[in-house]
């Protein structure tokens, strides 16, 4: 299963009415009619992450291809925090037009890390396509006699609870990751929470702590450096975007796979021309000249879904597993 990202979700209803505009609570809905023009002004992407992460990558790459694909400018909006909630909330909120996007991971995850939203996860949005999707990497201190996956996890069912793992904050997709990974493998860290990936890779750079599940972008320094030894992805075979690291699978552990992604979104309500107008723009720009290429540089690889009811079917089928994880994991948010 995956922890973000290829997560999917169950389809909504994209028809829109025969006559013209309907209501969607207080939000009118576009007819077709004006779908047939779509976009004929600036698309809005909103994204819950701050300047220079992943997700505002991503973004930023998705965003000057898209531009070129619809034939209208696609613009950027950073609205990070808690937990991409707050930009989540704006575009459910907007008008069903196309003109306002949701670049997120998954709702189930969001949604059971925090019980009380202003919005429903399941019922508010149109899921289009996955963009880019990602494992973490499994890393240890360098001074951990542990050389590869398999003597982590014979160290760690010899000494349980004695090794300590660096968290990037409660709820974060390496926790998520980190607790799948002592149920899969059968082991227990001590986890130690930290505010971010940069002070969690300090604490394992300095043998505070001695295991670390991080995002790539975070850590691919310190891999090049030498000053923290990577064992593994997390997922089954190796990343294309990762050379070097082996799977989780070719380290005995084939069941395990915890990976995070981006993916775009539309409100409930928006016309159905519109959503496949998006997908369709969205696919040739992912896998456009050069795209595959700069997505890699931050440890990721493109992924776009066949179709936007292939999508919402996926996450469907993800979510139980999700959801799951975060009750298993302890994490709660409020």
């Amino acid at each position: 299963m995956r922890a973000g990202s290829r997560s999917r979700r169950r389809a909504l209803n994209l028809i829109a009415g025969a006559g013209g505009a309907l209501l969607v609570g207080s939000r009118p809905r576009p007819s077709l009619a004006q779908a047939d023009g779509y976009p004929n002004r600036p698309v809005r992407l909103v994204v819950g992450y701050p300047p220079g992460g992943s997700g505002d990558f991503v973004s930023r790459v998705a965003a000057d291809e898209l531009s070129k694909h619809l034939g209208a400018q696609v613009l950027v909006e950073n609205r990070p925090g808690a937990g991409s909630t707050i930009a989540n909330e704006i575009v459910a909120k907007a008008a069903p037009d196309g003109y306002t996007v949701l670049n997120a991971g998954p709702h189930a995850l969001t949604g059971s890390l925090y019980p009380r939203l202003p919005y429903d996860g399941d019922k508010d949005f149109i899921p289009v396509t996955t963009l880019a999707v990602a494992p973490m990497i499994i890393l240890v201190n360098n001074d951990v006699p542990a050389k590869n996956l398999k003597e982590l996890i014979a160290l760690a069912k010899s000494k349980p609870g004695v090794l300590n793992v660096a968290s990037s904050g409660n709820g974060s997709t390496p926790h998520l990751a980190a607790a799948l990974f002592e149920r899969v493998a059968g082991v227990k860290f001590t986890t130690v929470q930290f505010k971010g990936g940069a002070p969690a890779a300090a604490s394992t750079i300095a043998g505070d702590t001695q295991v670390m599940f991080s995002t790539p972008p975070t850590v691919m320094n310190f891999i090049k450096s030498g000053r923290l030894r990577p064992l593994a992805v997390t997922q089954p075979k190796p990343s294309p975007a990762i050379p070097g690291i082996p799977g989780a699978a070719d380290e005995g552990l084939p069941d395990y796979e915890s990976t995070f992604s981006f993916a775009l979104y539309l409100p409930t309500g928006t016309p159905a021309p519109i959503v496949d107008r998006l997908h369709a723009a969205a696919v040739k720009a992912m896998r456009g000249a050069g795209v595959t290429e700069k997505v890699a540089s931050q440890g990721m690889d493109v992924f776009t879904d066949a179709s936007p009811q292939a999508f919402a079917d996926a996450l469907k089928r993800e979510a139980p597993a999700l959801r799951r994880l975060v009750k298993d994991s302890g994490a709660k948010l409020e």
